[in-house]
Parts: C-alpha cells; sequence; structure tokens
C-alpha cells in the first residue's frame, strides 16, 4: 500500500495524458520507476477498489478536467491541512529574507 500511495504521489510531478501514460514503453512517456516498483495491472486494480470517498460526491469521468485522484482526495487532504497548521515556514528563514 505505501509503494501505491508513493506512486500517486510521484504522478502529480510528471503528469501525463492518461493514467495508462505512466507504464507506457515508448520513448516519449517512458518513466522506469512506475514500471520497476508496481505493474500497471496491480495499481489500477487498486485504484479501483480504493474507496475512501463518499460516492455522492463522484465527478463526471467524462470531463477531461475531472480529478482523476477523486478516491483518495480525503486521503491527501487531511495531512496536508495537519501539518499546514504545525508548520510555519517562517519560524526558520532568516530575518533578512522575512523583511524582503
Amino acid at each position: 500500500m505505501l509503494v501505491f500511495l508513493a506512486i500517486t504521489i510521484h504522478m502529480g510531478h510528471c503528469i501525463r495524458d492518461k493514467l495508462t501514460n505512466y507504464w507506457a514503453t515508448t520513448n516519449q512517456f517512458h518513466t522506469l520507476c512506475y514500471r520497476s516498483v508496481m505493474k500497471r495491472d496491480g495499481y489500477l486494480h487498486i485504484l479501483r477498489f480504493q474507496h475512501v470517498s463518499d460516492y455522492n460526491n463522484e465527478p463526471d469521468i467524462r470531463d477531461e478536467n475531472s480529478d482523476r485522484l477523486w478516491k483518495m482526495r480525503n486521503l491527501f487532504e487531511v495531512p496536508n491541512k495537519t501539518f499546514s497548521k504545525l508548520y510555519s515556514h517562517i519560524e526558520l528563514l532568516p530575518l533578512e529574507e522575512v523583511i524582503m
């Protein structure tokens, strides 16, 4: 499950048009880390049966701007809100950088 979450987080750093393009073998889309860590079908199987969200909020999947990770969005929003409350980057900066 940790590998699944790590892959999902890493997908935010290299955006592809389609979810299956992360495991593509063509030179245009080739990224070795996805194929070497988890098989595409295994990832899609976990994603398909991952239920941490309310289906009443399901977006229209035909819309190209819809959130593809809507099932897991709460899983990432809760830690982000908590971390932002606990961490203040201004406290760690030198005084010259805060003033500028």
